[in-house]
């Protein structure tokens, strides 16, 4: 029988694997730096963005991490929310990774925006009609919130305010995640958005990348440590989640497109995405649906391979593909598809009006984007060394 234990320590007992993972990410963040640089300096013409695309693959990265970064406070949220104490251990270390997802996301954005140093003016000048002057006060209020919560799990004295701040900062997550997806949602001049779906399936999808990355976070502790973190029945817990936030995310999906299917004014987008839009069909059906869903859901079924740290891996890394297939349909794909100006009336210019748009991702925009991921895990591993997020290994299972 396993035997629990409430106790954390910081992240010194390892290897050279773990500085060999901080250095590789530290490599990768500086290309992120040179990359941004590169286009800064350069301009806009050197991306693969154009008039028609102005959110790339930088965007793709920036979304899907700060998605995530809700989605990893999930385990924390259910054992303050909903006491379910095989969970408590871990609520530290997923509110430090939820916010060094959110670091690392906001971190790709505001360079990708093209004047990273006008960033004050932003944070300081609103305009209250649009959702991006009210997604400054969630990323904001959520680091707060979260930084709050974690000074109510690791100071005694303040722990009789853990299940406040964890009901608080329950509820500031799927505000922000909902504040995300209506980023989308409320532009109505795209066919492919213009829905209130997006709110919750990009709070189903929070669930799904959060608890992946979760996952891969301890199963890279299990692996530099050389002990184990992770009981047989939080890792049944565990798989169970996944399998069932992803076919909710397959479920909100399906029901997007089948609602806009329902509308003939929609057909056009939707057969855009679905069947002959270029890449998107296949980075829908083979990305999102075949390696991001079905494939880590078979894989955590299976009664063998599913309860292993392969297994688990394996699943999330898949889920995480999915993820990123997922965004950059959702964003590429819904600003590839020609604006309709003048709804039920036939307009053409010379311009770009009514042709499809054009995107091939450059180098420097994917390795910004990939140095979001890499920030994430360099400021969660440095945190892991300097105050005690990890809980002590679990005693009595191989």
């Amino acid at each position: 029988m396993a035997r629990l234990t409430d106790n954390y320590h910081k992240l010194t007992d390892h290897g050279p694997f773990f500085y060999a993972l901080l250095f590789g990410h530290a490599i990768v963040i500086l290309l992120g730096l040179a990359s941004a640089y590169y286009m800064e300096h350069n301009g806009h013409y050197v991306t693969g963005m154009n008039n028609q695309i102005v959110w790339g693959m930088p965007h793709v990265f920036a979304v899907f991490l700060i998605v995530a970064a809700s989605g990893a406070l999930n385990v924390a949220s259910i054992s303050s929310v909903f006491n379910r104490l095989a969970y408590k251990r871990f609520a530290r270390l997923s509110g430090i990774l939820a916010i060094s997802l959110l670091a690392g996301g906001l971190a790709v954005l505001v360079l990708d925006l093209g004047r990273p140093d006008r960033l004050i003016i932003a944070m300081t000048h609103y305009n209250f009609k649009s959702i991006f002057a009210w997604n400054i006060y969630l990323y904001t209020g959520f680091f707060v919130i979260v930084g709050i919560y974690l000074w109510t799990m690791m100071e005694k004295r303040m722990n009789r305010f853990t299940t406040i701040a964890g009901y608080s900062a329950f509820v500031w997550r799927l505000i922000l995640t909902t504040g995300t997806g209506s980023i989308f949602g409320f532009l109505v001049a795209r066919e492919a958005y213009d829905t209130a779906l997006l709110a919750p399936l990009f709070i189903a999808s929070s669930f799904v990348y959060g608890l992946a990355f979760t996952v891969l976070v301890l199963i890279t502790m299990c692996w530099t440590l050389g002990i184990q973190l992770m009981d047989k029945e939080f890792v049944t817990k565990i798989r169970g989640l996944l399998i069932i936030f992803t076919v909710t995310v397959l479920y909100f999906t399906a029901v997007q497109h089948i609602t806009n299917l329902y509308a003939t004014q929609h057909h056009g987008v939707e057969g855009f995405l679905l069947l002959y839009g270029g890449s998107f069909p296949t980075v829908f059906w083979l990305g999102q649906v075949a390696i991001g869903s079905v494939l880590p859901m078979l894989v955590l079924a299976h009664p063998k391979i599913g309860p292993t740290r392969q297994g688990l891996s394996t699943a999330s890394v898949l889920l995480l593909i999915g993820g990123l297939s997922q965004m950059y349909v959702v964003i590429v794909g819904g600003q590839s598809y020609p604006l309709d100006i003048f709804p039920g009336m036939e307009a053409t210019s010379s311009w770009i009006d009514g042709k499809f748009g054009s995107y091939i991702p450059s180098v420097p925009e994917v390795v910004l984007g990939v140095s979001g991921i890499s920030l994430t895990m360099f400021l969660t591993g440095m945190a892991l060394k300097v105050l005690p997020f990890l809980p002590n290994p679990v005693a009595g299972e191989e």
